[in-house]
């Protein structure tokens, strides 16, 4: 007959042990990070019929036609898309919480609520040379507060544009390895082993890279992915078995922006628009603190021009500087203050200017403004952690749905693993069988 009992049982024992192996690898790697399930392709062996009955086909067991992945590429990709957001709002909420930090450890408001406070205490008395050195001492410390802040917002300025370089030191690495990998692909035999390790190392570096910088991938018949920034449009990262170099460009006002292989991108997700958006939020708030600063310096500086220090001459400047970050004292003379309005005699009790210093500082909202720092700040680090728990919660799904479909359960390989078990023996069975049969046949006399 065309088709033999042994033939038919030695593939089912091979096709057996495959699928053993396979499995015993899927349990190995269950926690393995990026580790796609495999499973074994099997195909039925036909062979033809004899001469004179060649449309007659005869089964002749089965071979293992390749190794599956079971990885759907649309979750993969929603996978790369929802790692990107949470790393760009991740990356956004810290730069943001920094700022939060370094505004109110610097006691602005606490500060400039001080220094009127000192100049209404100053007001009951004047000549006092005991509350006009308290109330310079209470210049100084709001000064000491603007140049904390601003030293504090240079912190956190110099510590993310760190994050930001190294993420794109990472970027630059990644693309080079995704390079490499594609160039291997195309040495690696349809549905082997290497072939399937060498998608599940793409995979999580693709994954990897859209932490980095959110991407669109497409892959060509060789199984070779090319990586673009964005969009299907965007710049190119990866083609083929070459990667793009990507830099980043600093701004005279500490912000950030990007380029590729020197020609200017724009990024939308990923860490590295986090940081550029945090960067973003760090100028703008030094532009605020600087305007407080001045706006107090200014109101200060204008009602001493146009009063009486204790000895008669005309008030100077109190603050010099031009920012919060060098904003200081100009005189540390206590009778310089000009507390009398202008043209007032030496040693006068009249505290007409200090009050108008007073209302100057309250007409310009001074204490408001820095309250509104602060409110700002704290409002959006709130509004911006829900966008991040929201992105969170999306891409946590996004996992667990791939997770459903590509992870490892168990469960089910043990299950496999004696149904396998138990194929393997049964061809066996049926090998000796055979054997027998023909034992048998041949001791027939």
């Amino acid at each position: 007959m065309a088709s033999d009992l042994i033939s038919i049982a030695k593939s089912g024992t091979k096709a057996a042990r495959v699928a053993l192996d396979i499995t015993a690898h899927n349990i190995a790697n269950a926690s393995t990070d990026g580790y796609v399930r495999r499973s074994a392709k099997t195909e039925e062996l036909v062979a033809p019929g004899p001469i004179g009955s060649i449309n007659n086909v005869s089964l002749s067991g089965v071979r293992v036609g390749g190794i599956v992945r079971n990885a759907d590429q649309f979750r993969l990709s929603e996978v790369r898309r929802t790692t990107a957001d949470v790393s760009r709002a991740d990356a956004e909420v810290g730069g943001l919480q920094k700022i939060e930090a370094a505004i109110e450890s610097s006691g602005i408001y606490d500060g400039i609520v001080g220094f009127e406070s000192a100049l209404q205490h100053l007001a009951a008395d004047p000549v006092d040379p005991a509350l006009r050195a308290a109330a310079i001492e209470a210049a100084r410390a709001v000064a000491s507060n603007f140049n904390i802040a601003d030293n504090g917002l240079k912190a956190v300025g110099d510590g993310v544009r760190f994050e930001a370089g190294e993420a794109i030191s990472n970027v630059n690495v990644l693309t080079q390895e995704i390079a490499r990998v594609n160039v291997k692909m195309t040495r690696a035999p349809e549905g082997s082993s290497d072939q399937i390790a060498l998608l599940d190392r793409r995979d999580q570096l693709l994954k990897e890279l859209a932490g980095e910088v959110g991407i669109s991938t497409s892959v060509d018949a060789n199984n070779m992915v090319e990586v673009r920034i964005g969009s299907a449009t965007g710049p190119v990262l990866v083609s083929q078995g070459t990667g793009a170099t990507m830099s980043m460009l600093q701004g005279a006002d500490g912000t950030i922006s990007f380029e590729v292989d020197g020609a200017a991108v724009s990024v939308a997700s990923g860490s590295l628009a986090g940081h550029e958006q945090a960067l973003d939020e760090v100028a703008a708030m030094q532009v605020d603190l600087d305007n407080l600063a001045m706006a107090m310096a200014g109101a200060v500086n204008t009602a001493q021009a146009n009063g009486s220090a204790l000895d008669g001459t005309a008030g100077v400047a109190l603050f010099a500087g031009t920012g919060a970050g060098n904003l200081a004292l100009a005189f540390e003379d206590g009778a310089l203050l000009a507390t009398a309005p202008a043209g007032a005699v030496a040693g006068s009790r009249d505290p007409g200017n200090l009050d108008a210093m007073s209302a100057a500082l309250e007409t310009d909202g001074i204490a408001a403004g820095a309250d509104k720092i602060l409110f700002d700040v704290s409002a959006t680090v709130k509004g911006r952690t829900v966008t991040r728990d929201t992105l969170a919660l999306i891409a946590d799904n996004a996992t667990v749905a791939l997770q459903a479909q590509a992870g490892v359960d168990l469960d089910a390989e043990a299950v496999n693993l004696v149904r396998f078990q138990q194929a393997f023996q049964a061809s066996g069975r049926v090998m000796q069988v055979a054997s027998d049969l023909f034992d048998t046949i041949i001791g027939i006399r």
